[in-house]
Parts: C-alpha cells; sequence; structure tokens
C-alpha cells in the first residue's frame, strides 16, 4: 500500500516547523529542504460578489525529491518529522485509501506522495 501526507491547507500558518522538523531530520544543507512551504498572497479579492473585500493568504507545504517519507523513522511506528512537528495539526500521514476519509469538502486538502512511496 501507498503511504502519503494529507495536508489541510486551510489550517496551515505556514509556520515552518515541518522544513526545520525535516531539514533537521535528513540533514540537508542550507537552501534544499525535503518539504518546502510555500506562499501565495497577501491578496484582496475585489470582483466577484461572494469574495469581494476579502483577503487571501495561502501557505502549502510541498514535498520535494529530498523527501523520503522518514522512512527510519515510520517503519518503526512513528510519524515522519513534519508531521510530528506541525503547530497546526493539519497534517496527517497514512495509507492513501485511510487519508482520503479525512477528506470534506469545507475545507482545502493536499495529498502528497513521493516518488518512493
Amino acid at each position: 500500500m501507498t503511504k502519503a501526507i494529507l495536508i489541510n491547507l486551510d489550517y496551515c500558518t505556514g509556520c515552518h516547523s515541518c522544513e526545520v522538523a525535516c531539514k533537521k531530520e535528513l540533514g540537508l544543507p542550507k537552501g534544499e529542504f525535503g518539504i518546502k512551504v510555500t506562499e501565495v498572497g497577501p491578496f484582496q479579492y475585489s470582483e466577484r460578489e461572494a469574495v469581494k473585500g476579502k483577503w487571501e493568504w495561502t501557505y502549502s507545504p510541498v514535498i520535494t525529491n529530498a523527501c523520503d517519507m522518514c522512512v527510519a523513522r515510520t517503519e518503526i511506528g512513528k510519524m515522519p518529522m513534519c508531521v510530528q512537528h506541525c503547530q497546526a495539526w493539519c497534517m496527517y500521514y497514512g495509507e492513501i485509501s485511510d487519508l482520503v476519509t479525512k477528506m470534506d469538502n469545507k475545507n482545502r486538502w493536499a495529498l502528497l506522495t513521493n516518488k518512493e512511496a
């Protein structure tokens, strides 16, 4: 079965804790990441009535090719370091089929896996 990381994008605060924990676990040098938090915004919507006057600032953690899903940790039943250190508790690790059941139509979700998983 394929393992993945599920992220509730509506609750990611962009704290970068996942980045720091991953870099430390993998021993990555400056400028390299196993997971990288990207951000969009801030910007204000002005045209469509449904979102007129609202602001958006979105953070989105992205897994890079350096990510190995913390195989040494997960093989002994621990969570990947990024999931364990998520300050917003918006990251989950497990089988894709199990993670999909957590997804709802109320939040924005990202289901991430790597080539090795």
